[in-house]
């Protein structure tokens, strides 16, 4: 089992700054992914949708890492989303994020300990696009 600070759990962090989604960010996403639907793609439309694979390029805040281990290797071991509403260009989405739980499990390799830190993405208008549980595991 790896040792943390368990007053962790259920604190709550947020972005100091809101990320602005513009057309040509959600274009390279696009791009990057093999995306053809003109449903993304189209940039003539005044505020293009980005495809609902575009809140994976959103990641849990990163002060969360501050505060867990940093003596034990960490992998990512999986991600639910709930799409709620879409991203638009023009859209400012800030990120509040808590670690929402932590397990132990034993696998073939050993104890692993799993930490999941749940996000919420909202846009400027306080509308929530999508909730995201991030699962890490710490070998150790």
């Amino acid at each position: 089992m790896v040792d943390f600070d368990r007053s962790l759990l259920g604190r709550v962090f947020e972005t100091a700054n809101p990320v602005e989604i513009t057309a040509e960010m959600i274009a390279r996403f696009c791009a990057m992914m093999g995306e053809t639907n003109p449903v993304y793609t189209n940039l003539e439309e005044k505020a293009p949708v980005a495809p609902p694979a575009f809140v994976a390029t959103f990641r849990a805040l990163e002060d969360i890492f501050d505060y867990l281990p940093k003596h034990v290797p960490r992998l990512a071991a999986g991600m639910d989303v709930e799409f709620v509403e879409p991203i638009r260009a023009g859209d400012a989405i800030s990120i509040s994020s808590t670690l929402a739980e932590s397990y132990t499990k034993t696998g073939r390799s050993g104890a692993m300990t799993f930490f999941v830190i749940r996000s919420t993405l909202t846009n400027q208008r306080g509308g929530v696009v999508a909730r995201i549980d991030h699962r890490f595991t710490y070998r150790g």
